[in-house]
């Protein structure tokens, strides 16, 4: 009986201890759950920055490596292009989420998120990095999300 009396505290004391999950780690599971490895998306990255006409890149991915990234125009963006190294932070579902945790445990004074119902992940982030100033925000939304393959 003393066993069981226990087992029964340490249960309790378990279930109470564990942390509810966030909606970044419920959606984060969601997509690795999936384990989708080719499928593109569009992703529109809106920001007070110079490129606006790459809006919205088109971009592949396989194997978690990023296989082409192109514009509205169909024209490739490669490594010569002055924004390429910006671009390639955010270009696979993976390195969205490492961005988005990073501004989730960062400073930004707020960050808004809108996950995928179907794969978790994230189709709208809003980020503001302080609220008194102008031109610090960040958003970013994913679009025509397909697998391939």
């Amino acid at each position: 009986m003393k066993k069981f009396l226990y087992l029964i505290l340490a249960l309790t004391l378990a279930a109470c201890s564990a942390a509810p999950q966030s909606d970044f780690d419920r959606n984060i599971a969601k997509w690795q759950d999936a384990s989708i490895s080719h499928y593109r998306y569009q992703l529109f990255l809106g920001c007070f920055c110079p490129f606006v006409e790459d809006m919205p890149l088109t971009i592949e991915v396989k194997d978690g490596e990023v296989v082409s990234i192109t514009r509205p125009d169909g024209t490739p963006v490669d490594s010569s292009n002055p924004s390429f190294d910006y671009y390639q932070s955010y270009a696979t579902i993976d390195r969205l989420f490492l961005e988005l945790e990073a501004e989730l445990n960062g400073e930004a004074d707020e960050v808004l998120v809108t996950y995928d119902p179907l794969f978790g992940f994230p189709v709208s982030i809003a980020i503001d990095r302080i609220k008194e100033a102008v031109d610090d925000e960040l958003s970013l939304q994913v679009s025509n999300f397909e697998m391939l393959e």
